[in-house]
């Protein structure tokens, strides 16, 4: 746990990056990547705080948690929202108290997968959490429709929350 903390922080940027070893040096990426230590409760409480901070500046979107604030055209980046990382965003802040955003974030995305629900009968691998008027897109296939994490992800968000 030690050598997350050592190697995967930013103090200055007050968030958990990934850790290029062939460059000995952190990301500069954001990613919601930097909830895991607070999912597997590894972060301090002023870890936490600040990447609370980050999460409501940079990833907080009006259908959740986008994936990250890269604007690529990717599929797993900026405005997609994805939904294991959606649960890994909910269990993160719910570990350390933060239970009002948890759930803030949580009812954000179930309105998304229900609203996109009634507007073509089908839940979708990724959503645009930015623009909740559009589906998901980018990346190097079709959007795909239904998973089993999307499922998953929205009946458990679903029991948690009703």
């Amino acid at each position: 746990f030690l050598l997350i903390n050592e190697y995967f922080w930013n103090e200055e940027s007050g968030y958990y990056f990934d850790y290029k070893f062939n460059d000995l040096h952190l990301s500069e990426s954001y990613t919601l990547a930097g909830l895991y230590p607070m999912f597997f409760k590894i972060a301090d409480s002023a870890k936490a705080e600040k990447v609370v901070q980050v999460l409501k500046d940079k990833f907080l979107m009006d259908g959740g948690l986008v994936t990250t604030i890269d604007h690529t055209g990717e599929q797993w980046d900026y405005p997609n929202g994805w939904a294991p990382l959606q649960w890994i965003g909910y269990k993160a802040l719910k570990n350390y108290g933060y239970n009002e955003l948890a759930e803030d974030i949580a009812r954000r995305w179930l309105d998304l997968n229900i609203k996109v629900f009634i507007e073509t009968g089908k839940m979708m691998e990724k959503y645009d959490v930015v623009n909740i008027t559009r589906i998901g897109g980018g990346g190097e296939y079709e959007l795909q429709d239904g998973f089993g994490w999307t499922n998953g992800v929205f009946l458990r968000l679903w029991s948690e929350l009703h």
